[in-house]
């Protein structure tokens, strides 16, 4: 069994891997650039460096049996003539290269045969010139984008004017605006040996492509289970992934499954695990890397409902009264990530509340109920 673990990353999903870390009896080394980055204070070193700075990773390398990843921008070509001369790392880099440039990923999920939404690689000079543009449309940045960053849904003509000036230099995907019934998620993993596990199909709600809920499990039909299942399985088979990734997906109207987006890491979606799975994506995480046996995904609840602790001001503040009011909902597990600062849309925290009701008989009624907490515990965090 490896032992010593570096995480390229420093955020909250790197601190998350805490509990699991001392469980099986691992060590966590971390690669970040702040010292009052989250996992800062879980680590058992830490090395404050840039994300992109591989001469740091070779130095947490030579204090790592095995290294991860808590985010994806990194610098790929640089970190391979590191795994040349020897150094492990997990997912490979072989299996992150297709995937950091939105392009490449829609084009390797294309390639095997994944159904995915309309796309093409553009610059927004080229946009412009189309002779028509079919409104609403999506242009994404190729690179570096998330929580919203980089993702822009365009209504109209109007919309896309103040984008040109801001994305001249930048290279873009324009992808089919796609009028899904829902937005759905699944975490999977796959180990050493070839082992997949893969956790329940979720429900989530975005607001300006930011994840504000997630509902456990999605009630959907059998059938689009199967069809996301296989989807995790045969990408994770043919990029031969050691680790977890994050898939997220549309539901069309029409009952189809199309592939959105890929995250070659744990994820926000996944943040139930923690509380509602027998193994938490964290563990799971650690447990492929290490070489471990594959924990069980099963849920523990009849249902679980997360709601992100978004920033909706600008502040420096601990919100301990809010927080206190969170936690003394029943069957509540309030998740603080020790930001110093909070800015509108920022992550600090997220809330997962399980259900456990035997009066709850039917899906729809626990998704009713699921809805009903969430609102709460919105009402409370927010103010409204």
């Amino acid at each position: 069994m490896l032992q010593r673990v570096g995480i390229i990353g420093g955020g909250q999903l790197a601190w998350m891997m805490a509990d699991a870390a001392a469980k099986l009896g691992i060590d966590l080394i971390v690669q970040t650039p702040e010292k009052t980055d989250p996992a800062v204070a879980i680590a058992s070193e830490t090395i404050l460096a840039p994300i992109a700075d591989a001469k740091a990773t070779a130095k947490l390398a030579s204090r790592s049996d095995v290294i991860t990843f808590e985010n994806e921008f990194v610098d790929l070509p640089a970190l391979t003539s590191l795994a040349a001369q020897g150094i492990c790392f997990r997912p490979a880099l072989t299996a992150l290269e297709p995937l950091l440039d939105k392009y490449h990923q829609r084009s390797y999920l294309k390639h095997l045969g994944l159904p995915t939404p309309d796309f093409t690689a553009m610059t927004i000079a080229e946009v412009q010139a189309l002779p028509a543009l079919h409104y609403p449309l999506v242009l994404k940045t190729r690179r570096h984008g998330y929580d919203g960053q980089g993702t822009f849904v365009v209504k109209t003509a109007a919309d896309l004017e103040p984008l040109v000036g801001r994305l001249a230099d930048v290279p873009l995907i324009l992808e089919e605006f796609v009028p899904f019934e829902r937005e759905l998620a699944v975490m999977a993993a796959r180990s050493v040996d070839g082992t997949i596990v893969v956790y329940p199909v979720v429900e989530t709600e975005q607001k300006n492509q930011v994840c504000h809920r997630v509902f456990v499990p999605a009630v959907v039909d059998e059938a689009v289970v199967n069809q996301i299942t296989t989807i995790a399985e045969r990408l994770l088979t043919n990029l031969q992934v050691v680790g977890i990734f994050g898939i997220e997906l549309f539901l069309t109207q029409s009952g189809d499954v199309l592939v959105n987006e890929i995250a070659p890491r744990t994820h926000n979606s996944g943040h139930y695990t923690l509380d509602a799975c027998d193994t938490s994506q964290f563990e799971q995480q650690l447990r492929a890397v290490c070489g471990l046996p594959l924990g069980s995904p099963a849920l523990r609840c009849r249902g679980a409902v997360m709601v992100n602790l978004l920033g909706y001001e600008t502040s420096y503040r601990d919100y301990q009264a809010h927080r206190e009011r969170l936690a003394a909902i029943p069957q509540a597990h309030v998740y603080w990530y020790d930001k110093m600062e909070s800015r509108p849309g920022r992550k600090l925290g997220h809330v997962t509340v399980l259900l456990d009701d035997e009066t709850l008989k039917d899906p729809t009624q626990v998704q009713a109920r699921e809805l009903a907490i969430a609102q709460q515990i919105e009402s409370i965090w927010y103010g409204n």
